[in-house]
C-alpha cells in the first residue's frame, strides 16, 4: 500500500486499534527490515514461577483424578477426593522438591494456612478441582478460596497502607475488558444511568472508554476532565472540580493513565475524596490495570472505597493477556447498592422482575451479584462465571506476589521499562522525564513538544497545518517500519505517538527515537524548501 492511496480523512475516524492494522500492512509490505511494532501494549515478559506452580499443581490433580477411579484404559478419570487429599499433596511435594513449581506449591500452602488462616486442605481441593475444570464455578462470582486470596492481593496492591473500612467482593471477569462490558451494561440495565446522562471521562484515557458510551445502546453525554501535559499529566482544580454538576452520573478512569503512563498524585486524590464528601451519590470507575508498575501506588478504591468500582487486570503486570484474568471488586457498602434501594417504585418492581427467577429476593441482590447475572442475561445466571483453571492461575498470581514480601519481581518489571524508556528518548537525543508519578509502561511523545524544542514554533505550526490526520505515523511505517499510535484517538489534545514500551527489546526503542528524529528533519527540511 502506497502513502498517496489512502484516505487521511476517512482513516482518522477509526480507533486507534483499528488503524493499527493498517500500519502494520504499510511497515511489514514496505520493508526488508524487520517491522518495529510498538502499537499495542501486549508485554513480551511473563511471570515464570507462578506459571511453574499451576503446570506442576495440574501433574497433581491428574494423579488425584486418576487415583479416584478404577483403572480405565480409556483414559477416563473420576473427581478428586477431599478426604486426605492434604496427606497426598504433602507426599507429591517430597517427592518433587527439586522442581522449581513444586517448591512454589510448598511456600503457597505454607502462606495459604500461616497468614491467611484458610483451610489447606479446602485450599488445595479447591485448586485441584478448578485446575481440572470439572465442575461449574460454585460460587459463580469467584471460587470461595480464591476470593480470600485474590481479595488480599488487591488489598496489598491497589489499597497498601491506606486505611481501608469494611469489606470488599470480587466478581471474577475474563480481562478487564469484559469487566468494563459488565459495568456499562449493569449500570443501564439497573437503571443508574440511562440515555441523555452525562458521565465524566479522566483525559486521555483507553479509547474504549471513549467510544461505549456514545454506542446506541448507551447514548450517554460525555464530559471530557483533561489532564494537562504542563503540569505532569495531572488533573488541574477546575477540571476536577466539572465532577460537581449535579448532572454528572459517574467519572470512569484509567488510573495509571493510558497513554501518558502516570498515576494520579496524592493532590489529585485528596481532591476527589473531597469532592465525593459534597457528592456522595458519584460514582467512580477506575482502572487500575497498571498500578501494579507504579512506585508507591494508591487506588482510588482506597482513597473512596464506598463510591468506587474497581478494575483491575492480571494481565499486563504478569504477561498474561491470553489468560483474560480480570476481576471487579466493590465495596459491601457502596453507592450503587443504595441508589438501586431508592429508586422509584416502578423501577424497583421491574428490576424485581427481571432477577426473580434467580433469587427468592431479588430486591436485595447486590449490584456486584446482578452483574455476575446480566453477564449472562438472568437465564443463564446458573452457568456464570470465570473459568477455574483461569481462576486457579489467578490465584497463582495473586500468592507469588503476596509471597514477595521484597516485591523482587515488582523491582524487576519496574526496571525492564524505564530502561527501553530511557532508550527511547535516546534515540532522538533526549532525556527521559523524570516524575515520581510517572509508570512508564506507555510513552506519549508529543510532537509540539519535541519539535518545537529542536526546530521552533514557527516549524511547529507549519507541521500542525500542513500534515494531514496521522500523516507522520504512515509515514513511520513505510519508511522506517515504526508502527506507533495516534494519542489523539485516546483523548489527547495535542498530535502524539502512543509508544508501548512493553514488547519490544531496549535495543529496538533506541531505532524507534532514531526514526522519530529522522522523520522530524526531512519534515524540517521540506519546510524550509517552502520557505525559500
Amino acid at each position: 500500500m502506497d502513502n498517496t492511496d489512502l484516505n487521511y480523512a476517512e482513516l482518522a475516524t477509526l480507533s486507534p486499534f483499528e488503524l493499527k492494522d493498517t500500519l502494520i500492512n504499510i511497515a511489514a509490505g514496505s520493508l526488508s527490515k524487520p517491522m518495529l511494532n510498538a502499537g499495542r501494549g501486549n508485554p513480551n515478559f511473563l511471570a515464570t514461577i507462578p506459571r511453574h506452580g499451576f503446570l506442576q499443581l495440574g501433574r497433581f490433580a491428574m494423579q488425584e483424578s486418576e487415583n479416584s477411579w478404577t483403572y480405565m484404559p480409556e483414559g477416563v478419570g473420576g473427581f478428586p477426593m477431599r478426604e486426605g487429599i492434604e496427606a497426598r499433596f504433602d507426599i507429591f511435594v517430597h517427592q518433587h522438591l527439586d522442581n522449581v513449581g513444586v517448591k512454589f506449591l510448598r511456600s503457597a500452602t505454607s502462606y495459604v494456612r500461616d497468614h491467611l488462616g484458610l483451610d489447606v486442605g479446602d485450599f488445595i481441593y479447591e485448586m485441584c478441582e478448578g485446575i481440572l475444570g470439572c465442575n461449574y464455578p460454585v460460587p459463580d462470582r469467584m471460587l470461595k478460596n480464591s476470593e480470600s486470596i485474590v481479595n488480599q492481593y488487591l488489598r496489598k496492591e491497589m489499597i497498601g497502607m491506606h486505611p481501608f473500612p469494611g469489606e470488599f467482593d470480587i466478581f471474577a471477569t475474563e480481562g478487564g475488558t469484559a469487566a468494563m462490558t459488565y459495568i456499562f451494561d449493569s449500570l443501564r440495565e439497573n437503571r443508574i444511568i440511562s440515555p441523555g446522562d452525562k458521565i465524566a471521562l479522566g483525559l486521555p484515557i483507553f479509547t474504549p472508554y471513549i467510544d461505549i458510551p456514545k454506542l446506541n445502546d448507551f447514548q450517554l453525554v460525555e464530559v471530557g476532565v483533561n489532564a494537562d501535559e504542563n503540569n505532569h499529566w495531572q488533573y488541574s482544580t477546575n477540571e476536577l472540580d466539572k465532577l460537581l454538576d449535579q448532572d454528572v452520573k459517574a467519572f470512569f478512569l484509567v488510573n495509571p493513565s493510558n497513554p501518558p503512563s502516570v498515576k494520579l498524585s496524592d493532590d489529585n486524590l485528596r481532591r476527589i475524596e473531597h469532592i465525593v464528601s459534597i457528592r456522595p451519590d458519584l460514582i467512580l470507575l477506575t482502572d487500575d490495570v497498571y498500578g501494579t508498575f507504579a512506585d508507591d501506588f494508591t487506588s482510588l478504591f482506597a482513597s473512596c472505597p464506598q463510591n468506587t468500582i474497581l478494575v483491575y487486570s492480571f494481565s499486563k503486570y504478569f504477561g498474561a493477556t491470553g489468560w483474560r484474568m480480570g476481576a471487579i471488586a466493590m465495596h459491601q457498602d457502596n453507592v450503587v447498592d443504595r441508589m438501586i434501594r431508592e429508586q422509584s417504585e416502578a423501577t424497583r418492581k421491574e428490576l424485581h422482575e427481571r432477577y426473580e427467577s434467580i433469587s427468592t429476593e431479588p430486591d436485595k441482590l447486590k449490584f456486584i451479584d446482578r452483574l455476575v447475572a446480566d453477564s449472562r442475561t438472568v437465564a443463564l445466571n446458573h452457568t456464570a462465571g470465570l473459568a477455574t483453571p483461569v481462576q486457579v492461575q489467578m490465584v497463582m498470581f495473586a500468592l507469588f506476589s503476596l509471597m514477595d514480601h521484597a516485591d523482587t519481581y515488582k523491582a524487576a518489571m519496574k526496571r525492564l521499562i524505564r530502561k527501553r524508556n530511557d532508550m527511547l528518548y535516546h534515540g532522538f537525543g533526549g532525556q527521559a522525564p523524570q516524575d515520581g508519578n510517572m509508570v512508564d509502561y506507555y510513552q506519549l511523545l508529543d510532537v509540539e513538544t519535541i519539535y518545537r524544542k529542536s526546530y521552533g514554533e514557527e516549524f511547529v505550526q507549519w507541521y500542525l497545518k500542513t500534515l494531514k490526520p496521522n500523516e507522520a505515523l504512515f509515514r513511520l511505517a513505510h519508511e522506517a517500519g515504526v508502527v506507533l499510535l495516534p494519542a489523539q484517538g485516546f483523548g489527547a489534545t495535542h498530535p502524539s505517538f502512543r509508544v508501548s514500551l512493553a514488547n519490544l527489546k531496549e535495543v529496538e526503542y533506541r531505532k524507534i527515537g532514531e526514526a522519530v528524529y529522522r522523520i522530524g528533519q526531512e519534515y524540517y527540511a521540506e519546510f524550509q524548501k517552502q520557505k525559500k
